[in-house]
């Protein structure tokens, strides 16, 4: 059975300080919700551990936003998948469009990024989606599974079953659009093809990112491909980001 995950990107907001008292708000009020979805929250590098410390996991996982290849070494800057696990992490970020774009990471980094979570035992949620340019030109699918088949290169058919992967529409990342329930649908069908012709295996976690809020999650989360969401803005604001697990789609009708 796939889980249901809603997980909270904060990218490079909270200092540690405002990420504890918004965690101890969040699960105080996440006692009161009745959810078949995981929580999982995913603060910068520098709140992590601070988090780690107040963080009830049966409420809640957590998550890095990004990691390196190697386990150690001169990489100055860089966190290890080692020293992610170690501070209590569940989940990492592998290939979000933001790194792809501002810091140039490609798909043969991410790959190898992929493989090294799985290996220090944490789950990679891998992004892939394509842009308002790719999409206009009718390229998204073509896109996007170029994108799987690169960054997925060095996995095995076990290993399939161990990922989520995030489909993220880059022209509806921080800009007030998404794509509507039908298109999500279309495109988190067209992933788990692109799987099934990969591994003959498609039955992992898919989320949907790109703008998502508490007033559209409902009719997202409906469609039978999309197992949940990876909020970026929306999940800094504890109101929003509580409003989004409570309209979440919980099955019958």
């Amino acid at each position: 059975m796939r889980e249901k995950i809603i997980a909270g990107n904060w990218k490079m907001y909270m200092n540690h300080v405002e990420a504890v008292k918004f965690i101890n708000g969040l699960q105080k009020e996440l006692k009161r919700v009745e959810t078949a979805y995981e929580i999982a929250v995913f603060p910068p590098f520098t709140s992590l551990f601070a988090v780690s410390q107040v963080l009830d996991k049966d409420l809640i996982k957590l998550g890095a936003q990004n990691t390196f290849y190697e386990k150690e070494g001169a990489y100055t800057g860089e966190v290890s998948v080692s020293m992610l696990k170690a501070i209590g992490c569940d989940y990492v970020i592998v290939g979000h469009s933001e790194r792809r774009k501002y810091f140039y990471e490609d798909d043969a980094m991410i790959a190898l990024k992929i493989k090294a979570s799985l290996e220090g035992g944490i789950t990679p949620i891998l992004c892939v989606g394509e842009t308002l340019e790719e999409r206009e030109k009718g390229k998204a699918k073509e896109v996007v599974k170029q994108q799987m088949e690169e960054d997925l290169r060095y996995l095995s058919k076990e290993d399939i079953r161990r990922i989520v992967i995030a489909y993220e529409p880059v022209w509806a990342i921080g800009t007030g659009k998404n794509a509507t329930p039908e298109e999500a649908q279309e495109m988190h069908e067209f992933v788990r093809e692109t799987l099934n012709c990969q591994f003959g295996f498609s039955e992992i976690t898919i989320l949907y990112g790109g703008s998502v809020k508490p007033e559209n999650i409902g009719e997202l989360t409906r469609m039978k491909d999309v197992d949940g969401a990876l909020v970026g803005g929306a999940s800094i604001k504890l109101d929003s980001f509580l409003g989004i697990i409570k309209n979440v789609y919980q099955g019958g009708d």
